[in-house]
Parts: structure tokens; sequence; C-alpha cells
């Protein structure tokens, strides 16, 4: 992605967690205040031959406001008011004689009384804007843009009518008919954001001397899971002696109700370009310098570090991380007359860019082993009773039953020691790019590449597009090209670990850097860069005046992509006879505490391919005003040609998944293979109108459960999966403009109100058996909905041009 045509710096956060993207790192588009946009281009093409990594697909730029005068201020108020469709609203537990009963349906929830659908009123959005253009000088500007967002948080989690509190005998405790069954949130997080971004140029006598930043920050609060009282991850193991086994007698809570932890992010975020560009001997010239770098810091809250029992912090500085990216380019083009139907148009290019990646240690409280957790180790039976354990003569193991406790701030643990991080990279390259009209009507486009990677080495790629216009209003295109994309810091060094604990014994879960001694133990190697070869074609029309039509084919494929592995080890997804071959190896090369490890890998070979169709036709009607009307759709299917299973040691256990049945469906159908957009925008003296209504195709939102006929398939669909149904979605605005500065507005996004298809909760078919998973009560939709799971949003704003 660029802005003013030059590389925007990507995010310090790397997406791990199942979602689709897992594995990357973005660009952080909230940073960009929409009032500083003066438009935004999209270049389809693969384009790694001019733009270099990342540019596989196409790239988009940003271009911002110029003006140096006038401006606008701009204020909106905006919240949901919704209706939750499919999820029952909860008025109170069904008692008899005081007390609570199992639902006969579903003896995993308690028996409640349900009346019509959940109700919301919540995620209030405050945003104050305001864009300024200053002259400087006759002919330079400044062109500042501020930005003040507030938004409260959404919850759209269902009841949770599990009994919460510990049950030693048949009775329930009687604290369950009064508990908040509405102990989750599960929806957007509260966050409070401040986004500046200053764009500047001044002449210099035959060159601009040009400047553009930004400086974001942003404060959010999002929520985990609910820890139930009676959880083992809220047990007080003080209570208990290291010999005494943990059971629902002798259970103490640490917190009475039970606890909900929150993740406390806040994020800094900065970029500077400066740059000069005009003319030298003939030459168009264009020198520029950027540097951005982003940085994320967490605080787990309202939480427990339960191997530390009562001495437990509740808030833990949990760690950070950050990215910066320095990028110097010299970029010089010239005409030359050829005696061809327009001059050869020969640019060359240069770019130099160095990338760091850190991991900032949390706090020892928030990763480390309290004394509540003991391992078990093999000893004689008399120092085992020194020790105060419990002595198995079989086996020679002392074992401590009462200190079992979960270990690291739960909610997100914090990064470890182990876990620091500081590297970078540098890289270099140089381009070539002709373009002329070999005879009228018939455009060319030839450029090559060469980069150099300090990490993993060099590569070239190179593109050739066409464009012929037979006639006036229509013309065909296409091209052909090859690309990369460079394995980013993230995905080689990003490291975290998590302790488990499997027969008692501290088991390490870890996201590994493949350099690392346990990656490279399991047969990790350096990764390599993604290689792409991509073609489209496609034709515009422009039979009349106001009507524009345009249909595009694309066709990426993508050899060694960058993927995350299944968790392997005892620990590990696979099966028991998997998982302990793999435990054989680590154990084999002194990683005995290793429970399971993932790492990234070059692991699939995918192709992507699709249609774009695009149709626009502005207008205008004597006394209806003027009107632009659009339909956008695209048919889009992403397919894995290939799973790489031949890593290392790995390569010799039959039947090991590097990349599952889960992963693969999130990838190919994890989003809408089809999207139709239908918009209408008119005016009509002050008055306007916008109405837009988009249609999302069909998602299958992956399940745990493996397919009933065939547990293995890494394509058929589990009894889990959720296939969430294709939805319109419509918007509507309508505004005011008053002597052409203050403009009232006010509207509705999803105006109807549609929700995803809900998950579905209680007992499965008879003919499948048992029951859906229990956490779709109280985390009722899959975040894998194209347009989110909110409901309807209602807003005004006012905004004034000056």
């Amino acid at each position: 992605m660029l802005v003013n045509g030059k590389r925007r710096h990507v995010s310090a956060l790397l997406n791990v967690n199942g979602s689709v993207g897992r594995g990357s790192a973005a660009v952080d588009l909230n940073t960009i205040p929409a009032l500083a946009i003066e438009r935004i281009e999209v270049l389809r093409d693969g384009a790694s031959s001019q733009y270099g990594s990342d540019a596989i697909a196409g790239v988009i730029n940003v271009q911002l406001k110029r003006a140096n005068h006038g401006g606008r201020a701009q204020v909106s108020y905006g919240k949901y008011i919704s209706t939750m469709q499919g999820v029952p609203d909860v008025s109170g537990l069904l008692l008899t004689g005081g007390q609570p009963a199992l639902d006969p349906a579903d003896t995993r929830i308690l028996a409640a009384s349900r009346d019509g659908e959940r109700k919301v009123n919540d995620g209030d959005l405050w945003t104050i804007g305001l864009n300024v253009g200053l002259p400087i000088g006759a002919e330079g500007y400044l062109n500042v843009t501020g930005e003040y967002r507030d938004r409260q948080n959404t919850n759209r989690a269902g009841y949770d009518l599990r009994p919460n509190y510990n049950r030693p005998t048949a009775a329930f405790d009687a604290r369950e008919a009064g508990f908040n069954r509405l102990n989750f949130q599960y929806g957007d997080p509260q966050t409070e954001d401040y986004n500046v971004f200053v764009n500047t140029g001044v002449p210099l006598g035959d060159f601009e001397l040009y400047a553009f930043g930004s400086y974001s920050s942003r404060d959010g609060l999002s929520a985990a899971n609910f820890r139930q009282s009676a959880s083992a991850n809220n047990r007080d193991w003080s209570t208990i002696t290291p010999a005494t086994t943990p059971n629902a007698g002798n259970f103490v809570p640490l917190r009475a109700n039970g606890f909900l932890p929150f993740i406390h992010s806040k994020l800094e975020d900065y970029s500077l370009a400066v740059g000069i560009r005009g003319d030298l001997a003939g030459w168009s010239t264009d020198l520029s310098l950027v540097y951005g770098h982003n940085q994320f810091d967490y605080r787990t809250e309202n939480s427990l570090n339960t191997s530390f029992g009562p001495a437990s912090l509740s808030n833990f500085d949990s760690g950070g991380l950050a990215f910066g990216q320095l990028t110097a380019n010299l970029d010089v083009s010239h005409e030359f007359d050829m005696g061809l139907a327009k001059p050869l148009t020969f640019a060359v290019g240069a770019e130099y860019r160095n990338d760091d990646f850190n991991i900032r240690p949390g706090e020892t409280q928030s990763h480390a082993i309290g004394p509540y957790f003991r391992s078990a180790f093999a000893t004689t039976a008399a120092n085992c009773g020194v020790q105060g354990g419990v002595y198995a003569a079989a086996t020679g193991i002392c074992s401590f039953p009462g200190r079992g406790a979960l270990v690291g701030a739960q909610g997100f643990p914090g990064f470890p020691e182990s876990a620091a991080t500081d590297v970078s990279r540098h890289s270099y390259a140089g381009y070539v790019e002709l373009d002329t009209d070999l005879f009228d009507g018939f455009t060319v486009t030839a450029a090559g590449r060469y980069e150099h990677f300090s990490d993993f080495g060099e590569t070239l790629n190179g593109k050739l597009a066409a464009r012929y216009e037979f006639s006036p209003g229509f013309a065909v295109r296409g091209s052909v090209s090859n690309g990369f994309r460079a394995p980013s810091l993230h995905q080689q060094y990003f490291t975290t670990t998590s302790t488990n604990f499997i027969g008692g014994v501290p088991v390490e879960i870890s996201t590994q850097p493949v350099s690392s001694p346990v990656a490279q133990a399991l047969g990790a190697k350096e990764l390599e860069p993604e290689k792409s070869f991509n073609w489209t074609a496609g034709a515009t029309l422009n039979p009349f005046r106001g009507f524009n039509f345009t249909a595009d084919y694309y066709h990426i494929k993508i050899d060694d992509r960058v993927v995350l592995t299944e968790n392997l080890g005892a620990a590990g997804s696979g099966t028991a006879a998997v998982n302990a071959a793999v435990k054989a190896i680590l154990d084999a090369n002194g990683f005995q505490s290793v429970g399971a490890a993932r790492f990234f890998i070059n692991g699939l070979d995918t192709t992507t391919e699709g249609v774009d169709v695009v149709g626009t036709y502005r207008f205008g009607v004597a006394g209806l005003g003027n009107w632009s009307l659009s339909a956008a759709y695209n048919r889009n299917t992403n397919k894995i040609d290939r799973r790489i299973t031949d890593v290392g040691p790995l390569a010799q256990i039959p039947g090991l998944i590097l990349f599952g049945r889960v992963e693969g469906i999130r990838f190919t159908n994890g989003q809408p293979k089809d999207k139709l957009v239908l918009s209408a925008d008119g005016t009509l003296g002050g008055f306007g109108i916008t109405a837009r209504t988009t249609r999302y195709g069909e998602v299958i939102a992956p399940g745990a459960a493996t397919p009933l006929t065939d547990p293995t398939s890494l394509t058929a669909y589990g009894p889990d999966d959720v296939f969430l149904e294709p939805k319109w979605v419509t918007d509507l605005e309508v505004r005011f403009t008053f002597q052409e500065h203050a403009t009232f507005a006010v509207g509705a996004n999803n105006l109807f109100d549609v929700y995803p298809t809900a998950r579905p909760t209680g007992a499965r078919p008879s003919s499948v058996g048992g029951f859906y998973p229990v956490d779709a009560y109280y985390q009722p939709y899959s975040s894998f909905s194209p347009f989110g799971f909110n409901g309807r949003f209602l807003y005004g704003r006012f905004s004034a041009q000056f």
C-alpha cells in the first residue's frame, strides 16, 4: 500500500489467531483520517516489477489533499440499535423450590425462561475531524487533518446458562439465580483514537520540496473469555497441601464470582516522508526518504496468574511489539521521440529499505510459574515425603496433585524473556519501465525489477501490459507478470510461549521463529519468498455519454505461500499417534518441556482467480437532479493446489498434517466467493441521497470437530461447521446542504438490521448425534461474517465547508 505514491509501513501486530489473514501483518488503515484523502487509486494488475514485495495482486495508493486554502470541519455521532436475530432474550432461570435445574434438552446448561430476541443499544461512536489548507508563499501548500474518534464497545454475547459456581453436592449454589448471565463481551472493543496527517509542498526553483507525515495514538480495551467461578483457572491452590487431590469438596475460588480478563492495548504510529522532485536536465526526478514506525504495548487487566495464588497481580504489563521501516527512493524518467504514435517514456529507479522488528517481554508474573505449580519428578520415597508430594513406587515419580495451578496471565499471557527480539534486515532494488503507444490506440508497458534482501537473497520480476482501443469508447487490455512477496520479519522472528500442563508436567505451547532450536529440530527451514505468476484480461466500454463499463478477469498462482503450521507435539492438534511421534523427535533433541510448537513454513501452492465487473451511469434529469448509478460484481475462488509436507523429520510421520482442514477451509471458503454492490447517489438542489445494497455470498466457518464419515479428510465438512447464508445489507443516507457550506446528514448502515446466520445450539440432529459446542450459546455469531455481527447502526453528521 502507498500513500502519495510512497510505501506505507505495516503494523507491528502479527495475526496468529484463527481468522482470515492468519499469519499476516497489514497496514493499519484506521490511522488515515477520511478527511485527509483526496482520492484512492487502485492498480489491479500484479505490480511487483514496479513496487517490489507485497504487490503480487496490485497496489492501493492513497493520495492526500493538497489544497492551500479552505477546509472542512465535521462531527458525527452514531450508535447501534438492533435486535439480535436468532439469539433469545433470557428473563431468568426456571426455579423449583428456589433451586435452578438443568435443561432437559441440554444438560450442560440451566433451564431458563426465554422471551423473544435480545435487543441491544450500544457502540456509541463520536468522530470529530478538521481539514484545513494553508498557503505557503504564492504556490506552496500546507494541508493539515486532525481527527478524534471515541467508540464504546459493542456486546453481541448471548446468555451464558452454564452453572457458574462450585457444586460439591447435588444442590446448586443459591447465587446461580441472581448471577448476571451476560458475563461475556463479544463484539467490537472500546477504542479512543487521535490521528493527525500533514501534507505540504513548496516550489524551489524548478523543483518542489515536499513532505507528508502522520501521528496516531489509539487506546483499546477488549475482553477475553469469561473465567467461571468454579473453573480450575480460578482455584485458590494455597488452601490445599501439595499432596491433596483437588476436588469439588475442597474448592475455594480466588474470585468469588469468576472474572472477565481485559486486554488493554496502546498503539503509537508515526511516519514522515521528505522528498524533492522536478526537472533535472530534461529528466523528471523524484528523490524521497520515508520512515514509519508502529508500536503496540499490552496490559492484561482484571486477570490472574493462578500459579501465584492470592499473591497474583490483577493487572500485568504483558510486553509489546514494534516495527519500523526506512525507505529511500530515486525515480527518474524521460520521454524519447522514437517515431511512434507517442513518445517512449523511459523510467528507471532505485530503492533502499531497512526493516526492524522488536518484541518487548512482559513483567515476570505475566508469564512465570508461581509457587502453586510444581512438576512431577523422579526421586526416592524419602525425598518425596520431605517435598510433601505423593510417591508412586511403581514408577518412582513424585507428583504434587495439589500444585496444578494454571500459569501466566489469563486472557493474554505476557511475552516471556525468551521471546525478546531485536532484528533487522535491509534490501536494495532497481527497476526499469518502458511505456509507449506503438500505433494509435495501442499502448504497451514493459517493466523489470531486481531486488536483493539481506536475509534470503535476490529476486527478478517482470511485467508486460497492453491496451488497445479499437474505437473511441471501446478498449481491451491485458497483462502478464511474475512477482514475489518477501517473508516479513514478523513471520521469521515472532515468538511467544504459554505454559500448559499434561499429566502434571508443565509443557510449553509456543510459536517459534524458524531459526530457533525447537523449530530446527522439527525440520524448519529459512523462509523463502512467495513466488507468483499473474495474468489478467479485460475490456472497457463507453458507448454513450455518462456510461462506463469494465470487465476484468484475473488469475494469480502463488507458490511457496508462507503459512503457520498446526500445533505440533504432545499437546498438538494431530492424532494421538502423530502427537507421540512428534514428541519423540522433540525429546530426542532435548526439548522434553515443549508440549507443542508451531512455526512458519513455505507450506502451500495456491491459485486465485476471478472476475470484476463494474458499470456506472451518470446522468441528469430536469426536475429530478443529478444521479450516479452503479453496479459492481466480483466472483473470486481460492484453491489449494498443493500442501507441502516434506519438512525434515516430520516428513517421516504417517498422517502428519502441517496445514489442516480448519485452516484450509478458512482459506478457500472463509470469504464470500461472490459479492454484488448496487448503489445510487443523487442530488436535487440542496438535498442529497445515497443508497447502497450489498449481497455477500456464502461463507463457511469451520468448527473443530472432524468430519464424521472421513475424519482425516482435509476438505470434507464437519458436524460443527457453520454455513453462513448469503445476505443483503443495505445502507441509506439523506442529507441537506445549506448555502453550499453546511451539510446535515442522517443515515443507517445495515438499515434492515441483518445478522449473519446464528451458530446452532443444543443437540445436533439425531443422524449426527452429540451436541453443538456449548460456546455457541454465548458467542452466537461467527467472526467470519463478511459484514460483521453488530446489526443496525444509526448516525447523524454535520459538516461545514469553508
